[in-house]
This record gives structure tokens, sequence and C-alpha cells, in this order.
């Protein structure tokens, strides 16, 4: 878990949903559809949809708007995936981190490039793509603000859509990694924390 102390906010057990609540929640994001029908069977839920279990109205907003990020996208969905690992990085979320690892290694990112997450642009893992990706991020979350050498350089390779999805990416999972930390979100019960976490989590007593 991301706390050795009691999650500031508990999921919300699926035994605690109400059909209505389901229902709201169900189809806008294919992906947390299949934790949502009740039916037997059905995998068990995800921490993070028993987190918006708390504020249906919120979550059900937030996938309608995820789903673009993640179902329609125009950046390519392994480039999304390395500006979500770096702002978990960054931000110390292991919730964020141990979720996104798996879908970056299906979206197409190598084992030896989710490790080299944790070093950034400098290595030379990256192309040149993937690196004005990470700084872009980093400047971001250091300064709000990509500069103006890495904008113009971006300019170059990806058209406006791209450009605009890639600042919303990099937004919007820095917002969900400050909810993870703050409500101290617990990884899901087949999570393993020994896969690499390469930082300690926040909220860790030091």
């Amino acid at each position: 878990m991301n706390n050795p102390s009691q999650p500031r906010i508990a999921p919300l057990p699926a035994e605690a949903w109400s059909a209505e609540a389901r229902e709201k929640l169900r189809g806008h994001l294919a992906v947390a559809d299949r934790y949502l029908s009740g039916e037997p069977g059905t995998p068990p839920l995800p921490n993070v949809l028993g987190l918006f279990g708390h504020h249906i109205d919120l979550g059900s907003a937030w996938m309608a708007y995820n789903s673009v990020l993640m179902e329609r996208p125009a950046l390519d969905p392994r480039l999304r995936e390395l500006i979500v690992l770096r702002v978990a990085y960054r931000t110390r979320s292991a919730y964020e981190w141990v979720q996104h690892t798996r879908i970056g290694q299906r979206c197409g990112l190598t084992s030896e490039q989710i490790d080299a997450v944790a070093d950034g642009a400098s290595t030379h893992t990256w192309d040149r793509l993937d690196a004005l990706l990470l700084r872009a991020t980093d400047q971001m979350i250091d300064r709000y603000r990509v500069d103006n050498t890495t904008w113009e350089e971006l300019t170059g390779l990806l058209d406006i859509r791209q450009l605009l999805e890639a600042l919303f990416v990099a937004g919007t999972y820095t917002c969900l990694a400050m909810v993870f930390n703050s409500v101290d979100l617990e990884l899901d019960s087949e999570a393993d924390l020994s896969s690499n976490l390469p930082f300690t989590p926040a909220g860790t007593p030091v």
C-alpha cells in the first residue's frame, strides 16, 4: 500500500454500490465497464473506481472526459503512457505508477524504457520526441509552463491536436496523482509493489 496507516478515504466496496450508481458510471470508459456490471463473476472493483463511488457525478464526468484521452486519442498511446509514468514518478504516486506500468507495456513501452523514466529526458534510451515530451512534462510540473525551446521543437513533431492532448495528459494525471496521494489510495489487491517501484511513495513516513 502507499501508506502503512489507513487511507484517508477508503474506496467504497462493491457491495455498497447501488444499481443506479453503477449505471451512472457505465458507458463512458470501456475499461471501467467490465468492473461495473454487478453480475456474478465481475472482476474485483479497482480502488480508483471505489473512490469515485463516493461522488458519482464527479466520477461520471471524469470518466467521460478521460475516455477521450484513453479511447479516442490524437496522441500515440505509447507517448501518452510515457507522460503519465513521468508524472507518476515525479509525484511519487505508487497507485498511478503501478497501474500505468501495465498499461504502458500494453501500449509498447519496453521494460528498459519504463526503468529509464526515472532518469527523465537525459538518458540515451529515448528518441527525440520521447525526450521532448519527458522534458515538457518536467517543465509543466516544475514551472507550470513548457518553455519556448521545447515548445518550438514539439511543434515540429506534433500537430496541434496532439500537442494539446500531451498538455492535457500531463495536467490530468498530475491532478489524479495528487488526489491518489492525498487520500492515501491503496494499491489494488492484485498489484505487486515489488515491481521496480523507483521511488518512495508520497506520504510514507521517514
